[in-house]
């Protein structure tokens, strides 16, 4: 997953770059002060549907969207449903000895809300982003114990199988979690007003609603979760469309280049 953000980064980089090259830098000498645009962007995550494309065992989809606040500043919200079945299999595959320890399908839908700065300085007249900033998540899921084995490690009369637990499917439901996230990403804009985006999250649990019988091993938005630790690690790759609402004016430096709010 690391290896692909870091590719998106690059593309991104070079979308910035690009970008920029095609600028000369320099302000309209008939014009006085910059107007630049502010409003909503919204679009969808392209990562989840492709993955729900190749993989029959995970559908979901998310929409994602800002509004900026300021020259760096914007407020930020992701929205979605995410349903996964996963399995835990263990044994030598070598030997070919392996066996399912238990399946289960997590399903439900998850809620982001935070802040995005941006850390990139625009030369005048662009308006992309390298962002850092935070969300508040909460999901709101069920879990269905599909099928189950007993592990037992004394197993000298059954030495390559589970002792059979059962196969009738146990729902679990009302379970949510909370949790805070870190976002790193970047949005290029492609042509007028299109954006495309990648973002890495590393998420930590708050608070965690399961049941005593089975844990929650993968939460909606959140993604796996490691056993004995609070921390996940998510990302997303996003198309948007900025709809502008309103400029405000906001005067370059002499370099061309958009200075912070005051």
């Amino acid at each position: 997953m690391l290896r692909y953000f870091i590719s998106s980064c690059i593309l991104l980089g070079y979308f910035l770059g690009s970008a920029q090259d095609d600028t000369t830098g320099t302000i309209p000498k008939d014009s006085l002060e910059n107007k630049e645009p502010y409003g909503l962007r919204i679009g969808i995550d392209l990562s989840r549907p492709l993955v729900s494309f190749l993989n029959e065992d995970y559908t979901g989809l998310e929409f994602v969207g800002d509004y900026r606040l300021t020259q760096k500043l914007y407020l930020a919200a992701e929205i979605g449903n995410e349903k996964k079945t996963r399995q835990e299999e263990l044994g030598n595959e070598e030997s070919g000895s392996i066996a399912t320890l238990y399946n289960f399908t997590s399903s439900g839908s998850y809620l982001k809300l935070g802040v995005d700065y941006n850390t990139y300085n625009n030369w005048y007249g662009m308006n992309n982003s390298i962002f850092i900033g935070g969300r508040y998540a909460i999901s709101s899921f069920s879990q269905t114990l599909n099928s189950y084995s007993f592990y037992d490690s004394n197993r000298y009369w059954s030495e390559n199988d589970f002792i059979e637990g059962s196969n009738i499917p146990e729902e679990f439901s009302g379970l949510n979690t909370t949790w805070l996230e870190f976002v790193f990403g970047a949005k290029a804009e492609l042509f007028a007003n299109f954006y495309l985006g990648a973002s890495v999250r590393l998420g930590f649990i708050i608070t965690n609603k399961e049941e005593d019988k089975f844990p929650n091993l993968w939460i909606p938005g959140f993604n796996r979760v490691t056993d004995g630790s609070k921390f996940g690690v998510g990302y997303n790759y996003s198309i948007s469309y900025f709809l502008p609402l309103y400029r405000k004016a906001k005067k370059p430096n002499k370099n061309g280049v958009s200075s912070p709010d005051q």
